[in-house]
């Protein structure tokens, strides 16, 4: 993750990153069962706290499969505040990550608002 994102953010579960995530793309490596990282960044509640430019939205759907994910909502939020600062996101039918934003592979459900994730 671009250091500059990393200042004024934490992590999911509140712990410090792991030694060698401080600046990976989440704080610690995937767990290979689940495909999830061990935490994630979010922005901070006090930045998150400073309002949305977008809506909060928890479900999004992987074109490439099908599946709707449901994120957290530390995780929701930081995309309503700054829909730019991930550059990918998890599919739990994949069990992986895949890239976000105009070129990426995800979108918001219709129900919500529709439009890709991470834009």
């Amino acid at each position: 993750m671009d250091p500059t994102k990393t200042k004024g953010s934490t992590t999911t579960d509140g712990k410090p990153p792991d030694p060698g995530w401080e600046h990976g793309p989440a704080a610690g490596p995937v767990n290979a069962k689940s495909g999830l990282h061990r935490a994630y960044y979010v922005l901070s509640e006090e930045q998150r706290a400073k309002g949305f430019v977008r809506p909060v939205r928890r479900r999004y759907q992987h074109l490439a499969c099908g599946t709707v994910t449901t994120m957290g909502p530390a995780i929701a939020e930081t995309y309503a505040r700054d829909p730019a600062y991930y550059g990918e996101t998890f599919c739990a039918g994949c069990r992986s990550h895949y890239r976000v934003g105009v070129d990426g592979e995800f979108e918001w459900l219709a129900e919500d608002g529709g439009g890709k994730v991470g834009t």
